[in-house]
């Protein structure tokens, strides 16, 4: 969906700017892990939703590809409920295949 067709809708652009960067992240393993999650879900966020995986883009790949793997522990003052939903998400996304 272009600009023209989302009417200037600023949530669907903000949508469309939320897939592209969660998908081109630099790491690989991230454009699939994030690319994948929110392009599944990126036409039911709300956004508050948006704003909560925006915060989490800001994140390095290193930091967010450890956490959702549970390689380590997320710290407090990241959203752990958005990892975790994440982290399940692509558990169900690979025992699908």
């Amino acid at each position: 969906m272009g600009a023209q067709e989302e009417g200037g809708n600023p949530l669907a652009i903000r949508r469309r700017r939320l897939r592209y960067r969660a998908s081109h992240r630099g790491i690989q393993e991230m454009d699939i892990v994030l690319g994948g999650y929110v392009d599944a879900l990126a036409e039911s966020l709300s956004e508050g939703q948006i704003e909560r995986i925006e915060r989490l883009l800001d994140e390095s790949d290193s930091d967010l590809l450890a956490w959702i793997t549970g390689q380590i522990d997320t710290p407090a003052d990241v959203d752990r409920e958005l990892i975790s939903e994440i982290s399940a998400f692509q558990a169900g996304r690979f025992k699908k295949q």
